[in-house]
């Protein structure tokens, strides 16, 4: 699914006091704690490649509180690849405590003020913080609308995180100090949509939060004095944390450290869940382990489920010409998968150019020219072959038509078999996936009755250039995930929004599309109508 942005990634680190410096910081003192932040980031670096920062926090520093970030990888923003800048900057930004993101962009623009963290600085220490945020207000416009209609008030950026930022500050405003579960309990009530945030303060509390549904991902690991958070759990266990020291944050909870106090609350009812089952499709690092469920053998099952229903309909010849090739880097398990259960070979015959660029970050043309230099095939591994080309999904189908072009052309292929890892996405997502109209999306097109027969399959084989395609069915998520289907958020692939505002922005959505609005996100249409 290479035409989607990755969502956003966040992480945090905390040293508590202590008579030792905890072991997993190897020879970084206890103080200089923040220079790991950059190592998680590179762990979750898929979810977010457009800019990266951290805050750290030092009590013996001027600026308690400070933040560095910029446009660029992790490697880029952090000079990586120059020890002498690299090690300026860790010591200029060491503290006890840091909170770090990685962003791709939602909504909003593509410079530096758009990068994470979000700093406020104020005069009150307990005032002054800064925080990281993965997700999306699905009730964005609103929130902005109330804070606009105070002519006092400004919003700079075009940015659900701007409005986070002046809900929280609207909350720590007055004479009263409020605990962090005090502002949180009160944020979340206006908040329609999925998140998680990182939170630091020029007192040194920390606080991270996963929205109440679950939406987005969030874990953490203590082990003696060292705390850790991240979006997903292989930055943890990457840092040495013990695998059974890693958890995932409850939906509805936070995590907070004050005054050398660690403690885990509660700060909404959570009697539903809205897991995004797109991160074990799609998102999530394979190594990740989300809510107990493992990211890798959610793929292989769903790659079983692909081999069996082959295996059921019989049209495809399996042969010593027939191979599984995987569209890298994310569909792998599932295609190798298949190929077990099917007996076949599972062959590397695309190989993917790594410094290409996202082709989701371009739009018409310009991805379509990204998507020609993105991979290569291996024509000496698949000309003369029967393919069965495993994808995790197909959302706008730019990317599927070009490479379909490639491996025919270019690679020699004599069949090429579409199966993809997931039913077809049909709805936009309004909670972090870069997809907020139906006219981008590929399938609905076809599905005006809403059933994926053969033959509907059929006709996007002849429009994609593939000599068949199939899908899995709904069904197959949530038994290849192991949770029901009432704790998953599956909007995108059954129309069916966990939260009010976003069954509503699917309404509006629906209407744009009938009225033929197709060059407008749906926030941008509801804006103006």
């Amino acid at each position: 699914m290479s035409e989607l942005h990755d969502e956003c990634g966040i992480a945090a680190i905390y040293h508590l006091p202590s008579d030792e410096t905890s072991p997993l910081c190897g020879d970084i003192p206890a103080n200089e704690t923040s220079r790991l932040l950059p190592r998680m980031l590179l762990d979750i670096q898929n979810r977010g490649q457009l800019a990266a920062g951290i805050t750290s926090y030092n009590p013996d520093r001027n600026q308690l509180i400070d933040t560095h970030k910029d446009l660029g990888t992790v490697s880029e923003v952090f000079r990586l690849s120059h020890r002498g800048k690299s090690e300026n900057l860790m010591r200029e930004y060491a503290g006890v405590a840091a909170i770090g993101h990685v962003r791709y962009a939602t909504c909003g623009q593509e410079d530096r003020s758009y990068a994470q963290p979000f700093e406020r600085h104020h005069l009150q220490k307990h005032k002054w913080f800064s925080f990281g945020f993965n997700g999306q207000l699905a009730n964005y416009q609103a929130l902005r609308d109330r804070i606009l209609r105070d002519d006092d008030h400004h919003l700079t950026r075009e940015t659900d995180t701007e409005i986070i930022m002046h809900e929280i500050s609207r909350e720590l405003s007055g004479d009263q100090r409020p605990t962090l579960l005090d502002i949180m309990k009160s944020v979340s009530q206006r908040f329609d949509g999925a998140y998680s945030l990182v939170y630091l303060n020029a007192c040194g509390e920390m606080m991270v939060a996963r929205d109440p549904l679950g939406i987005k991902p969030l874990c953490y690991a203590k082990e003696g004095p060292l705390f850790a958070a991240a979006s997903e759990s292989v930055a943890l266990l990457n840092l040495g944390f013990q695998a059974d020291s890693i958890h995932s944050v409850p939906p509805g909870s936070m995590i907070t450290i004050s005054k050398d106090k660690f403690e885990i609350e509660s700060f909404a009812e959570s009697p539903n869940r809205g897991h995004c089952f797109f991160e074990w499709i799609y998102f999530a690092n394979v190594a990740s382990t989300l809510d107990n469920r493992s990211v890798y053998l959610s793929r292989t099952a769903l790659g079983s489920e692909l081999a069996k229903r082959e295996l059921s309909d019989g049209r495809v010849t399996l042969d010593k010409d027939t191979i599984v090739v995987p569209v890298p880097d994310t569909s792998k398990a599932a295609a190798d998968s298949m190929a077990y259960e099917l007996g076949i070979p599972s062959r590397e015959g695309l190989i993917r150019n790594r410094y290409a660029g996202r082709t989701f970050i371009e739009g018409g043309s310009d991805r379509r020219k990204k998507a020609e230099t993105k991979y290569t095939p291996l024509r000496d591994v698949i000309a003369g072959k029967r393919i069965f080309l495993v994808e995790d999904s197909i959302v706008r189908s730019t990317t599927m038509k070009v490479l379909l072009e490639r491996i025919r052309d270019f690679g020699g292929a004599k069949e090429i078999h579409v199966r993809v890892a997931c039913p077809p996405i049909v709805a936009p997502c309004f909670y972090g996936i870069d997809m907020s109209t139906i006219g981008e999306l590929f399938a609905p097109k076809f599905l005006d009755d809403g059933c994926l027969t053969d033959a509907v399959q059929d006709e996007m084989a002849a429009v994609l250039g593939a000599d068949s395609l199939r899908y899995l069915p709904v069904s197959a998520i949530s038994k290849a995930i192991g949770f029901s289907s009432d704790e998953l958020c599956q909007a995108c692939i059954t129309g069916q929004y966990p939260t009010e505002m976003g069954q509503q922005l699917y309404e509006i959505a629906l209407e744009n599309s009938s009225n033929g609005v197709q060059d407008q996100r749906t926030y941008e249409v509801q804006q103006s109508s």
